[in-house]
């Protein structure tokens, strides 16, 4: 996983219905943009230092504003 300061990280819920979290891109501490990351969460405005697991991706800045 590699990510860029702007881009979202998407938590997708472990189970089917519940609802996802969003949350913005505040520091990556790796050069070559691995994680642990700093994240700004949407849904409770607060933030943490994230180590995304596999229910996680990343949607970067230009993916945002190319779809919306």
């Amino acid at each position: 996983m590699k990510a860029a300061v702007g881009d979202r990280l998407i938590v997708e819920h472990p189970t089917l219905g519940g609802s996802r979290r969003v949350g913005v891109i505040t520091e990556v501490r790796n050069d070559d943009g691995s994680p642990p990351y700093t994240v700004h969460w949407l849904d409770q405005e607060h933030t943490t230092l994230v180590f995304p697991g596999p229910d996680a991706h990343v949607e970067h800045a230009e993916q945002t504003a190319t779809h919306g």
